[in-house]
């Protein structure tokens, strides 16, 4: 893999798997940790977020190993990230997280624009730009 940014989001794709994962059985330490409540209600929502981070997180470093990614892959992982962004913002505002969750928004936020400058890379295929990356008509 010679592309440093497919490199970067595989590490984190495999990072949001491994946080996903571990969100299933280890959610009231995470939510504690987090300032929110740790009640069966919030550890199975929080077990259920984790499962689909586990998913989408897979499917991206799925598709980031092999030959060709998905543009459409691509674009929809950053749509979800850039989504958790706003999820777990609103939730410190509202009061449900500690302001340390905002470490998590920020991270999200970060990988959801490195996703979309990833999408906007390979969604035109390499043979329809001309110099300079440039889409030719």
């Amino acid at each position: 893999m010679t592309d440093p940014l497919r490199a970067v989001l595989t590490a984190i794709a495999g990072i949001t798997v491994l946080s996903g994962a571990a969100q299933v059985p280890f959610g009231g330490p995470i939510l504690r940790l987090l300032g929110a409540e740790d009640t069966a209600t919030s550890r199975q929502l929080f077990g259920t977020v984790g499962m689909f981070m586990v998913i989408v997180g897979g499917l991206l470093l799925h598709t980031l190993l092999s030959g060709a990614p998905s543009a459409v892959v691509v674009l929809w992982s950053g749509l979800q990230k850039a989504g958790a962004f706003g999820a777990v913002g609103l939730g410190v505002l509202n009061g449900v997280f500690s302001p340390l969750a905002l470490g998590v928004a920020f991270f999200d936020l970060a990988t959801a624009v490195l996703l979309f400058i990833h999408w906007r890379r390979i969604r035109v295929p390499a043979a329809s730009r001309g110099p300079a990356g440039r889409k030719t008509p």
